[in-house]
């Protein structure tokens, strides 16, 4: 998925606005962030899901999908691999 793909059906979300936290573009409905690009490097991206969803796209596609470090992993958040989302940085510095 590209980072503009995926940009955009984040912003379809209903409520969905796009910001910047930390150096990188996130995704929030309200104060929530539930989507990240960049992060922790402009290859990976971050998505909030259930523990169950998590769990399954884990299993499923391990060197695309992986539980963020320590305790926000264990509720749900999760990174997934994408060479095609470099430069998120920089376009949330635009931002």
């Amino acid at each position: 998925m590209s980072a503009s793909h995926f940009r955009r059906t984040a912003l379809a979300l209903p409520g969905a606005v796009e910001g910047a936290h930390q150096r990188t573009a996130d995704f929030r409905v309200g104060k929530r962030i539930f989507a990240t690009l960049g992060y922790p490097d402009d290859a990976w991206g971050m998505v909030k899901l259930t523990q169950a969803q998590q769990s399954m796209l884990v299993d499923a596609e391990p060197e695309i999908f992986r539980p963020v470090p320590g305790g926000w992993g264990r509720q749900g958040y999760t990174s997934l691999r994408s060479r095609s989302v470099r430069g998120c940085r920089a376009e949330a510095q635009r931002a």
